[in-house]
């Protein structure tokens, strides 16, 4: 498992050399499994002490749906960009475009973890949840935009060897596909939730309350600001 795990060190200290082995199609099967292992690990560990604001179940809950909502979002999104892709002139097989994905959750996965100590210390030191809401909020906002640069990096580095003709819409679909990979993602997590859990409310693994995300945003950033 730790040599799957060392595979972050590649992405973030020789992307060049990893994105040109993806455009290579060398050791796609690896990559994929060692990505896979690790943003289970990583948001796992994140998921735990995101949880731990409610309870012990709640911690052991998140612990095991967040790695769960990115998996779902992976599942739901990467046909639509692999195929139309396809359709304007990409010659980018299926397990290099998951791959290339993988490569942006694998990254946002290892900034939450390093944002993990700074949210275990506001966790014990403050006892604020709508901030603590909101502030996991901007660490998975940071994290999720880092993942989606070096996800545009990479395929970039991978059109090179595509057809120029239509390479003008790729571009315009991999921006419109990360918009739609932000909204199902959200929308993932509004239905899995409750990942923070309120320390007011008993253990839920999974709410039916209804309303959407960003409305909750507002109210939580509402809330907060009044308490100011």
């Amino acid at each position: 498992m730790m040599k799957d795990l060392a595979i972050i060190e590649t992405i973030l200290r020789n992307r060049v050399l990893f994105f040109d082995q993806v455009r290579g199609a060398v050791g796609l099967g690896g990559k994929i499994r060692a990505m896979l292992i690790s943003c289970a690990v990583f948001l796992s560990i994140y998921g735990l002490v995101m949880g731990f604001s409610n309870s012990i179940p709640q911690a052991i809950s998140s612990a095991i749906k967040l790695p769960i909502l990115f998996l779902l979002t992976l599942i739901i999104c990467t046909p639509s960009l692999h195929f139309f892709n396809i359709l304007f002139g990409s010659k980018q097989s299926l397990p290099q475009t998951i791959t290339m994905i993988l490569t942006g959750m694998t990254t946002t996965s290892v900034i939450l973890l390093s944002f993990a100590p700074v949210t275990f210390f506001f966790l014990t030191t403050s006892n604020q949840y709508q901030f603590f809401k909101l502030l996991n909020v901007v660490f998975f906002g940071i994290g999720g935009a880092m993942g989606l640069v070096f996800l545009r990096q990479g395929v970039q580095m991978i059109s090179e060897t595509d057809n120029l003709e239509g390479v003008g819409t790729r571009r315009l679909i991999l921006v419109i596909w990360i918009v739609l990979y932000g909204f199902v993602g959200t929308q993932m997590g509004w239905t899995l939730r409750p990942f923070f859990g309120d320390p007011g409310m008993p253990f839920e693994l999974v709410r039916q309350v209804g309303g959407n995300f960003y409305a909750d945003i507002l109210h939580s950033l509402s809330t907060l600001l009044a308490t100011l």
